[in-house]
């Protein structure tokens, strides 16, 4: 029952976190182990039900989380503009470490949201992923500025970092492989992921990381948190034009790539782009209906446990 929930939020910093518990006053512990240790001591002695809430804020918040669902406590990630925006619905423009705090257990309270089961595999996953992109993004400056270089040392060290971080990328993606690999659960869902033309391994290795909710959860949620649901803009008898927004960015540019080449080689995909062609859909129109179809292809694999096959 919501009436028996202790709700506390808290705003991740560094150094530090602060702490809002109801009717009391926001305290302050250290983001350090021992931190911790005291901060879940001191929530898990409140009774009853405790449900804790924080921004998701990388890797300042994943010890604290991984100490607090530890002690039995219920953690849940809240999107960082998601909570300023309600702030902002709120009236409380101003903004500091512990007014956030205050917001992020006003938020949890009134907006519904899941609550995170951290697992160490996976984490180590997630940050191997998060590396191989922003070593492609690092890749990808190099390669922009030696194309306009004129000057012959500065081409050849542009060539140099970028021999480097090609391979970077390729030792991420063994490291990427060996993890799957070594557990296997996450080598079952690989498995079962791949056997659906046009999806690679990294497409793989980020849906585990980054979506552990395919295959749990309906077709319309899950595009909705991926970013590829379409949103209404009416308003009286205007009419505006659908558009997708939100959602996890990082997810849905791989799965981007992903749809390029299944637009070609999945016959279910090449049939739903060339239906959508054919009807004089916009080229970005038709990639996104592409990405959402792969989607929930994929969803509905892990959902029944067995490997895509060929329509008949």
């Amino acid at each position: 029952m919501t009436q028996n929930r202790t709700i506390v939020g808290i705003d991740v910093a560094k150094a530090h976190l602060d702490v809002a518990l109801p009717g009391e006053a926001v305290f302050r512990v250290d983001n350090d182990p021992a931190g911790h240790r005291a901060l879940a001591e001191r929530l898990a002695g409140l009774g009853g039900r405790v449900v804790v809430g924080l921004e998701a804020t990388g890797p300042y918040s994943r010890a604290v989380i991984a100490s607090l669902c530890a002690a039995g406590l219920e953690v849940h990630c809240l999107e960082p503009r998601r909570v300023r925006l309600f702030a902002e619905a709120c009236g409380r423009l101003a903004k500091n470490d512990r007014i956030d705090a205050g917001m992020i257990a006003a938020c949890l309270a009134a907006v519904p949201s899941r609550p995170v089961r951290p697992d160490p595999v996976t984490q180590r996953l997630d940050d191997l992923v998060d590396a191989r992109r922003r070593l492609c993004e690092q890749r990808t400056r190099e390669e922009n500025a030696r194309t306009g270089q004129q000057e012959p040392v500065l081409r050849r060290m542009a060539e140099r970092r970028i021999r480097q971080i090609s391979a970077d990328i390729l030792l991420v993606e063994k490291r990427i492989a060996e993890i799957v690999a070594a557990d296997a659960a996450l080598a079952a869902r690989a498995r079962l992921l791949r056997s659906v033309p046009g999806v690679g391994p990294i497409l793989a290795a980020t849906l585990l990381a980054r979506l552990p909710e395919l295959g749990r959860i309906d077709r319309r949620a899950l595009a909705a948190l991926v970013g590829l649901a379409p949103y209404d803009r009416d308003s009286g008898s205007s009419r505006g034009r659908r558009s997708i927004r939100g959602g996890r960015r990082d997810v849905r540019c791989v799965l981007y790539m992903a749809a390029l080449a299944a637009g070609r080689h999945n016959p279910v995909l090449a049939a739903t782009r060339k239906r959508l062609r054919d009807a004089g859909k916009p080229p970005k129109v038709v990639l996104v209906a592409l990405m959402r179809k792969l989607l929930t292809i994929l969803n509905a694999v892990l959902r029944d446990g067995e490997p895509w096959r060929k329509p008949a």
